[in-house]
C-alpha cells in the first residue's frame, strides 16, 4: 500500500499596509522572500494527481453513481431525479477538472523551458489528455484551446468541439503520443518525482497512455476508423495488461487520506443505497462482489439480505426506512485502506479489447480478453471468483447472452467507484439497461451529457451562449460528438 503525504502549498501575496515616505528599495521592501514565485513541478505534480483522484472518486461514487444507476439518493436526490443544474452533495465536476487542468499546465510549461525539468513532460502531457477525456465525455464541447491564457490577455476562452478536442493537435490522442515521445526521447538523470501513480517509473506512463489511447479509439469508434490503430497497440502488448500495473492509488483507513465518504457525517453516507437496477444485475448474476460493495440490509425478516431502491424517488411525498436497504459496503467508510483511486486499470483495457475484438474492430480473441477482465474485476474487489461464474451466469456468449452487453456490465459493475465511467458507457452503448427513475424531472429521459455550470453564463458569457445554443439551450438530453 503507498502511503501518501499530501502537502499544501500556499503562495502568498504580500499586501504592505505601512505607507513609506521614502521610494528607495521599495522592491526590495514589498517582496515576500518566504514566498515561491513558482511552485517545483514534483510538489505541484504530486497534488494535481492526488486532488484529481481524491476529489473525483467522491464525485465519481456519488454523482456519477447516481447517473449510473450504482446507487439511490433517499433525500437530497434532485440531482438523481435528473435536475442536473441541481448538484446537491456532489455533482459539479467542473471546477475539479479546470482547476487541475490548470495546475497541470503549469507543470508543462516549466518542463518544456527549464531543462532540469524536462521528466515531467511526458507524464503531464499524458495526464493531461487523460483529464481532458474525462472533462469532454462529460460535458461535451468545452474550453479547451484558449483555456488558461489568462496571463495573455484571454479571460474569456471559446469552446472546442469535442471532435477537435479529441483529433486535432495537441487535444487527447496527440498529448498521448507526444506524451510517450517525450518519455522516449527523455536521457537525463534526474528522476520523476512527486508521482503517487507509478512512483518514478516511466515505462509504467507509457503503458498507461497506449491504456489510454485503447480507451480514447474505442470511445469514438463509431465516429471514426481506428482499427489500425487499434490493432497496433493490441499487437505491441505494452498497455495496463495486470492489477499489478494499474494506474490507481491507495487510500488509507485514517485521515487525512482516507476516502472522503469516510469523512462525511453519518446520515450524508446514510444518504446513499444500492440501487434497484444494481441489485438486480448483481443478484441475477449470482455475483459475489455484493458482499464487498454493499452491506446486508438491517431489516431481512423476509431472508433477503440485499435490497435496492430505484432511483429518483420523490423524497417529499416517499416515505422510506434505511433498515430496509443496503448502505454502500465497509470498504468506501470504515475499511478505505482496501479501496482504490481508480485512474485506469487492466480490467477496463481488457474489456475494451475485448469489444473491439467482439465488433470485429481487431483480430483477438474477444472471449479470452473478456474472462481475463472478469477475473482482474473481481481480483480489483478483494473477491474470489467463483469457478463456475464464467460458464454459467458470468458466460460470454452462452445461454443467449449478448457478448457486448455482457462485456458492458461487467466493466459498469466493477466502476461502482467511478460511476460517471458507467453512465458515459452507457450512452455509448445502451448496456446496462438502466430503469426510469421514480419522479423524473426530465420527462423520464437519461440525460447524456452534464450541463455547463451556472458561473459559465455569467463569466464566459458570448462563448456559453454559442455551446449553450449548439445544445439546445445547455439541455442535458442533446448527446455529445462521439454519441450522434
Amino acid at each position: 500500500m503507498k502511503h501518501i503525504k499530501i502537502y499544501s502549498w500556499l503562495v502568498l501575496a504580500f499586501l504592505g499596509t505601512t505607507i513609506v515616505s521614502c521610494t528607495n528599495d521599495f522592491e526590495e521592501l514589498n517582496t515576500n522572500s518566504n514566498a515561491p514565485v513558482s511552485v517545483q513541478p514534483s510538489l505541484l505534480f504530486r497534488q494535481v494527481i492526488y486532488d484529481y483522484g481524491e476529489q473525483m472518486s467522491y464525485e465519481g461514487f456519488v454523482a456519477g453513481g447516481l447517473l449510473s444507476q450504482h446507487l439511490t439518493a433517499l433525500d437530497f436526490n434532485l440531482f438523481d431525479r435528473h435536475a442536473l443544474k441541481s448538484p446537491q452533495l456532489g455533482g459539479d465536476p467542473w471546477p475539479i477538472f479546470y482547476r487541475n487542468l490548470r495546475d497541470n499546465e503549469i507543470i508543462i510549461d516549466q518542463s518544456q523551458t527549464t531543462p532540469a525539468f524536462a521528466v515531467y513532460e511526458g507524464p503531464a502531457l499524458i495526464f493531461k489528455a487523460y483529464m481532458t477525456a474525462g472533462l469532454t465525455d462529460i460535458f461535451g464541447d468545452v474550453p479547451y484551446t484558449e483555456a488558461f491564457k489568462g496571463l495573455d490577455g484571454t479571460v474569456q476562452p471559446a469552446y472546442d468541439l469535442q471532435e477537435d478536442i479529441y483529433l486535432q493537435e495537441n487535444g487527447i490522442l496527440d498529448n498521448l503520443d507526444k506524451g510517450i515521445a517525450a518519455i522516449q526521447a527523455y536521457s537525463g538523470s534526474i528522476a520523476l518525482e512527486g508521482d503517487v501513480l507509478f512512483n518514478g517509473d516511466l515505462d509504467a506512463w507509457v503503458r498507461f497512455a497506449n491504456s489510454l489511447k485503447i480507451k480514447a479509439l474505442v470511445r469514438i469508434s463509431a465516429k471514426e476508423n481506428v482499427s489500425a490503430r487499434l490493432q497496433s497497440l493490441y499487437d505491441a502488448q505494452n498497455y495496463i495488461n495486470s492489477n499489478s500495473q494499474n494506474a490507481v492509488f491507495n487510500f488509507t483507513d485514517g485521515e487525512p487520506n482516507n476516502f472522503r465518504l469516510a469523512r462525511l457525517r453519518a446520515g450524508d453516507f446514510n444518504n446513499f443505497v444500492m440501487s434497484e437496477t444494481m441489485e438486480e444485475i448483481l443478484e441475477g448474476l449470482n455475483d459475489d462482489r455484493i458482499d464487498v460493495l454493499f452491506r446486508p440490509r438491517a431489516n431481512n425478516a423476509n431472508g433477503d439480505d440485499y435490497e435496492g431502491l430505484i432511483n429518483g424517488i420523490d423524497a417529499s411525498s416517499t416515505s422510506v426506512s434505511l433498515a430496509d436497504f443496503s448502505l454502500a459496503g465497509t470498504i468506501f467508510r470504515e475499511n478505505t485502506g482496501m479501496l482504490d483511486a481508480n485512474y485506469m486499470t487492466a480490467w477496463e483495457t481488457n474489456f475494451l479489447l475485448a469489444e473491439a475484438a467482439q465488433k470485429g474492430i481487431i483480430t483477438a480473441p474477444a472471449q479470452e480478453l473478456y474472462e481475463t477482465g472478469v477475473a482482474q474485476a473481481y481480483e480489483y474487489w478483494n473477491t474470489e471468483l467463483p469457478a463456475d461464474y464464467l460458464s454459467t451466469t458470468g458466460a460470454y456468449a452462452a445461454n443467449g447472452n449478448d457478448p457486448i452487453e455482457q462485456i458492458i456490465t461487467q466493466k459498469w459493475i466493477a466502476s461502482m467507484i467511478n460511476g460517471y465511467e458507467g453512465w458515459i458507457e452507457f450512452r455509448r452503448t445502451g448496456f446496462p439497461m438502466l430503469m426510469d427513475v421514480s419522479a423524473s424531472l426530465n420527462n423520464g429521459l437519461i440525460p447524456v451529457r452534464m450541463p455547463y455550470p451556472a458561473e459559465e453564463a455569467a463569466l464566459n458569457a458570448d462563448n456559453y451562449s454559442v455551446a449553450a445554443s449548439a445544445t439546445n439551450d445547455n439541455s442535458i438530453n442533446v448527446p455529445v460528438w462521439w454519441d450522434e
